[in-house]
């Protein structure tokens, strides 16, 4: 297999999955913490978010695991349950071949759910301080047998109050395990715990080398998920583009976007894993020749892009890895340009703003999307300014005549220059301008910490066995009571022993989609309903008869 992952001696699953995800050489992180961590030696790394810490732990983690054990195995604990969410899907994926069973817990989320999965067996475990804290005192998890333990962004846990719950949780741990410490910053109380907890660390830090350049203008507008599209199409109205790169988070919405803008008029293509070598050069040509006006691509597949004059990058999906923002707007501003980097963020993914700030060291604009009378006006002006470009030039003798013939016919030239401006705006039709829906904000401000034990709001997805629902939602009806959200319907239920976890994790895996972005869920004696964001409606449909729920194969999906 040809990848530098190789030199680790890594299980061959693990490099497999490595390379399925697109990566061939490791991180600087990477480089040095893999085999110090593989060793069994405890590690002090000083990294910035974004370096590829992650997979730094988490592959040694996973190589490590003895899978006749069936108590917990790993912790890793984090300073915030988005980070805990994060790092637990990270973790997934890189197991997948190995079947990893991994838990995130934290405040805001049901028990009962954590409870029942601790007791099924979980390998590894990823949490936030209060809620790990709460669930040992309960005797529901048990890390006795513990072998390795991160602490993810120890700095930030300090900066939170978290020291003293930390101290709790190592000292629930066995003295023989493996310590890991992760720290942006290395202030005296993080070199005080690492002093008394971890034995002869090995030592590594590594300074991020690639920011953000100057000569890009970075700003993000908030829109609800489902109207992305639209705000997307709004900004094409207004912004000056000459050549346009968008992030889309999976092959299938590559093309579904890419389909979405050429259908109202915008010339797009994707690229993506799907196409072979000769239909990505294709379309590549097509882009640096300007046949192609707008490129919609996935990281993987953006690989190795090398086009000098590209004037915008779109976020169209934020990142999960804010190394990965670094490199996507690298696209734009380069040879000296300036360039311009917008993201489009829901409520949800703030908080990954927040991390791609706190590692750039930039902060990024908020901007309001132009109103539908600002669009029109952009229109007007914009014809105008041709209208009169070609006054200038004068290169038009055959309309001339064409126009000499309307008025010797009888014709009112105001009436004849109005008809023939409505002719040139005709293909405006193919641009409606799309509604944009208001806002509704998590309960939970941007950047909110779990800083107590089970304290945190807002939990998102509702989980009902009666007939209604806390907001309104009813468990027969065929149609979603949220915006934006359309029903589907599962042929397995509560007499399969199916639980909301199930749903979650079967359809996020097959479909390709973020678990927190599905909705209510609605486990009936023999089927499910479930509420899925109308965009992805499609994607999920597309892989029916292949999800997998528990012990039932072939589960199939369909439109409630």
């Amino acid at each position: 297999m040809n990848t530098d992952f190789t030199q680790f001696n890594l299980q061959p699953e693990l490099v497999q999955t490595v390379v399925e995800r697109g990566y061939q050489t490791p991180t600087p992180i990477q480089q040095q913490v893999i085999p110090v961590m593989l060793s069994g030696q405890d590690v002090i790394g000083q990294a910035q978010t974004g370096t590829g810490k992650t997979a730094a732990f988490a592959l040694p983690i996973l190589n490590n695991l003895d899978k006749s054990i069936v108590s917990v195995q790993a912790l890793v604990v984090t300073p915030t349950r988005e980070l805990a969410m994060q790092v637990s899907n990270t973790v997934y994926e890189y197991g997948k071949h190995h079947r990893v069973r991994v838990l995130p817990v934290y405040g805001g989320s049901s028990y009962g759910r954590q409870i029942r999965r601790l007791r099924d067996g979980v390998d590894i475990v990823v949490g936030t301080p209060g809620r790990l804290i709460d669930l040992i005192k309960r005797g529901d998890l048990n890390i006795n047998a513990v072998h390795t333990v991160v602490l993810d962004e120890a700095d930030e846990m300090l900066s939170m109050g978290f020291i003293e719950d930390i101290e709790t949780i190592l000292k629930e741990t066995p003295e023989t395990r493996q310590t890991t410490l992760f720290s942006a910053t290395m202030p005296p109380a993080i070199r005080r715990l690492a002093d008394k907890y971890l034995r002869e660390p090995q030592a590594i830090t590594v300074k991020s080398q690639q920011l953000t350049v100057q000569s890009i203008e970075q700003r993000y507008y908030l829109v609800n998920q489902f109207d992305k599209t639209a705000a997307l199409t709004r900004l094409f109205e207004v912004e000056d583009i000459t050549s346009a790169l968008i992030f889309a988070k999976t092959r299938i919405g590559s093309d579904e976007l890419a389909n979405a803008l050429a259908s109202r008029g915008y010339s797009a293509e994707a690229l993506n894993g799907d196409l072979s070598q000769d239909a990505r050069e294709r379309v590549l040509n097509r882009f640096r020749k300007h046949q192609v006006k707008v490129l919609v691509a996935t990281d993987v597949a953006a690989r190795g892009l090398d086009i000098d004059d590209i004037s915008h990058v779109f976020n169209y999906d934020l990142p999960y890895e804010v190394e990965a923002y670094v490199h996507r707007i690298g696209r734009t501003g380069r040879a000296g340009k300036d360039g311009i980097a917008i993201s489009l963020v829901t409520p949800a993914e703030q908080w990954r703003l927040g991390r791609i700030e706190k590692y750039t060291k930039q902060r990024i604009s908020k901007a309001n999307l132009p109103t539908e009378a600002e669009i029109l006006s952009h229109r007007d002006s914009g014809l105008l300014q041709q209208v009169d470009m070609w006054i200038k030039r004068d290169r038009c003798s055959k309309e001339k005549a064409m126009v000499a013939d309307f008025v010797e016919a009888g014709h009112d030239p105001m009436l004849i220059a109005a008809v023939a401006l409505k002719l040139a705006r005709a293909e405006e039709k193919q641009r409606p301008i799309e509604n944009i829906s208001e806002v509704k904000m998590r309960s939970q401000s941007r950047g909110n910490r779990d800083r107590g034990r089970g304290r945190e709001r807002g939990n998102r997805r509702v989980f009902v066995k009666g007939k209604k629902g806390r907001h309104g939602g009813n468990r027969h009806s065929k149609v979603s009571h949220e915006d934006g959200m359309v029903r589907v319907s599962l042929n397995t239920g509560r007499k399969d022993g199916v639980r909301p976890q199930d749903i979650v994790g079967s359809i996020a895996s097959h479909a390709e989609i973020p678990g927190k972005i599905i909705g209510k869920i609605f486990i009936q004696d023999k089927h499910t309903v479930v509420d899925i964001p109308e965009q992805y409606v499609a994607q999920v449909l597309s892989k029916t008869g292949s999800y997998r729920v528990r012990q039932m194969e072939s589960v199939t999906v369909e439109r409630a």
